[in-house]
């Protein structure tokens, strides 16, 4: 099983949930507002506003666990639907998850997703 982390434009966050949706046996996407910054950040911007704070993008965070065969399926429909060719598209990041449990049935493992 692996965890994949998405973070995507909030504008497309929609479409990428869509077309997740459309994939066969994957068993849901957590979902978040996020906000901070990359290495990408405008250059023409000063990095900390006038009150001291720093300069932050909004993005959503798309979180799901996944079994190990349907990784390559989940990261080519995000890359190729998120995907606008500008600085600050985003990231998407694979973590290896050890055990899972569902709580309601006892269920463990991919059993568990």
């Amino acid at each position: 099983m692996k965890q994949i982390k998405a973070i995507v434009r909030r504008q497309k966050a929609d479409e990428v949930l869509h077309a997740l949706g459309g994939i066969e046996g994957v068993p849901g996407v957590m979902i978040s507002e996020v906000r901070g910054f990359g290495k990408g950040r405008s250059r023409a911007s000063p990095e900390k506003t006038p009150d001291g704070r720093f300069m932050s993008v909004e993005r959503t965070k798309l979180e799901m666990v996944v079994a190990d065969d349907q990784v390559e399926k989940v990261l080519e429909t995000i890359g190729r639907v998120a995907h606008t060719g500008s600085t600050g598209d985003g990231k998407v990041f694979v973590i290896p998850v050890e055990d899972c449990l569902k709580i309601r049935t006892g269920e463990r493992g991919e059993a568990a997703l």
